[in-house]
């Protein structure tokens, strides 16, 4: 059994009014952000230490895997 189509109503398009630049806002200076203090970033230092030496850590084994390739390409080659 095959579908029934319905007749489809045309849509007018309405116009619409076109936006209205608004003026811009005032712009407010704001204070500068403050600077953190020793304490604070001793304490950061201290906290993640782990994630420096997790860092150092994976430079060195991407340098030697990169002079691992280049080896391995200059051997292949």
């Amino acid at each position: 059994m095959a579908k029934r189509k319905t007749a489809r109503q045309k849509r007018t398009r309405v116009a619409r009014p076109s936006p209205v630049a608004s003026p811009p806002a005032p712009t407010v200076a704001s204070p500068p952000p403050a600077a953190p203090t020793s304490s604070g970033t001793d304490e950061l230092r201290a906290e993640y230490q782990y994630v420096l030496t997790d860092l150092k850590r994976i430079g060195i084994t991407t340098a030697a895997m990169f002079a691992l390739l280049v080896v391995l390409a200059l051997v292949i080659t």
